[in-house]
């Protein structure tokens, strides 16, 4: 597994070079920013009829939602979520 700092070294930014991108993109919420785009990836494969990528999608918001406990509040836009 990475770490935050693996991560860092790989892309070769500082931490601080990080945060100034997070701040300009308004990630500083970055657990629910994320959940949401991964949702909003779902929706769209979805209208798409791409249950392949639905499936796959659902798999990466299920490992998002174990590895991150806060994404595991319910918001509004959950309850849209495709079956």
């Amino acid at each position: 597994m990475l770490t935050y700092e693996d991560c860092l070294a790989l892309a070769e930014l500082t931490e601080e070079e990080v945060d100034a991108i997070a701040e300009h993109e308004k990630l500083q919420d970055g657990v629910p920013v994320l959940k949401r785009i991964i949702l909003d990836d779902i929706r769209e494969a979805a209208q798409k009829d791409d249950m392949e990528r639905v499936l796959r999608l659902r798999q990466v918001l299920a490992h998002f939602v174990k590895t991150h406990p806060e994404a595991r509040t319910s918001s509004p836009q959950d309850a849209a979520l495709p079956e």
